[in-house]
């Protein structure tokens, strides 16, 4: 039973809301995927604060007109899963790591910074470290010089004090 004209506007101004947010996009086809996989997905991408929706591809490109995210227009074709974060990695993440326990989930399109991605690129996307891990390097790379030159003096205080110690004992 098909949506009535109301129910199809609530459905894009749904959609539209959650774009105007968003940063990331990513299509997935789902053929062959059982229900209670999808629940199982839904529910990791409801955790990670991704958007998830199986929509109608002209609603979704309803939704999207007039947004960076017209581009993606063109990919929309076929039964179409569709992933939108305000996170730049989440939406891609999710459904990355959907697709590697479930090969029926193909990864098509996404777009993220006004750039349409394939999959080798939203693959690349998804494996890009949480911005947590990201500081924890950077700030481990910040007090790496710090460390070394600690390091450095105390070896040279150590080294000045030894002599003096080997005279007191003599």
């Amino acid at each position: 039973m098909g949506l009535n004209l109301q129910e199809k506007q609530a459905v894009v101004a749904e959609v539209s809301a959650q774009v105007a947010q968003a940063q990331t996009i990513v299509l997935a086809e789902f053929r062959g995927i059982a229900v209670s996989d999808i629940t199982k997905l839904r529910a990791s991408a409801r955790n990670a604060g991704v958007y998830f929706h199986v929509l109608k591809n002209t609603l979704a490109r309803r939704a999207v007109q007039g947004t960076a995210f017209e581009a993606l227009a063109d990919q929309m074709v076929g039964p179409l899963m569709y992933s939108i974060s305000a996170d730049p990695v989440a939406a891609a993440k999710v459904v990355y790591d959907f697709a590697k326990i479930n090969e029926k989930l193909v990864i098509k399109a996404g777009l993220y910074n006004g750039k349409v991605m394939d999959k080798a690129a939203v693959s690349a996307l998804a494996t890009v470290p949480s911005k947590e891990v990201l500081l924890a390097q950077l700030l481990g790379l910040l007090q790496s010089p710090v460390s070394s030159l600690a390091r450095v003096l105390s070896a040279v205080a150590e080294q000045k004090s030894a002599p003096a110690e080997a005279v007191a004992a003599a």
